[in-house]
């Protein structure tokens, strides 16, 4: 979602240099490890300037070439017969995980990785099923979401910065262009997309 964003910025001042770090690891800024960040949960330095700016929701997903082949999952039980996609090294956040959703753990994926990135193209691909943003996978017609009312996922989404940075104008430029690119996308990011349904085959 951040490169439109970023690349509005740009055109706006064509002068800004962004370097953009993407890692799922929380980042100190009170020891200026990054200048801004964008983080799914509650920023607790009091040295911060913070700002919520909504939810971002996670879906399981799959391609509509990976669901004609395997079929659709009608229960979550039913996901266990399907090539799933998730995380390799286990955080406090997916172990969370294991209570509501026990098929969600390490040892069920067939496809393992720590970037969201791969999970998304492993998606894409038709490699099986994997949970990513639902604002995201909705602005592709071939992937389909599953199990919308049994899988749904809302992660309060919050944009922070040293409050010593307030004052630089590349800072503040960059913080007000991500808080509103970030809110519209969250706003307009549909609450739940159209539920899967497996086309027709031709017969010969």
């Amino acid at each position: 979602m951040l490169p439109p964003i970023l690349a509005r910025l740009r055109a706006a001042c064509p002068e800004l240099t962004v370097e953009l770090l993407l890692s799922n690891r929380i980042d100190n800024l009170l020891l200026r490890e990054a200048d801004i960040a964008v983080r799914m949960v509650r920023p607790e330095q009091e040295a911060l300037v913070a700002r919520r700016l909504g939810a971002t929701e996670l879906g399981l997903h799959a391609h509509r070439d990976y669901l004609e082949r395997a079929g659709v999952p009608k229960t979550m039980a039913e996901l266990s017969r399907h090539s799933l996609i998730g995380f390799d090294r286990e955080t406090d956040f997916q172990r969370r995980l294991r209570q509501p959703f026990p098929v969600m753990q390490r040892e069920n994926f067939a496809f393992r990785a720590d970037s969201d990135l791969a999970q998304l193209a492993a998606i894409r691909a038709g490699f099986g099923i994997g949970a990513c943003q639902v604002g995201l996978a909705a602005r592709d017609a071939a992937l389909l979401r599953l199990l919308p009312g049994a899988f749904s996922l809302k992660l309060d989404t919050w944009l922070a910065m040293h409050e010593d940075l307030r004052d630089s104008p590349r800072c503040a430029v960059t913080y007000a262009a991500l808080g509103r690119g970030l809110s519209d996308y969250l706003a307009g990011a549909p609450a739940a997309a159209k539920a899967a349904a497996p086309r027709r085959k031709r017969m010969a």
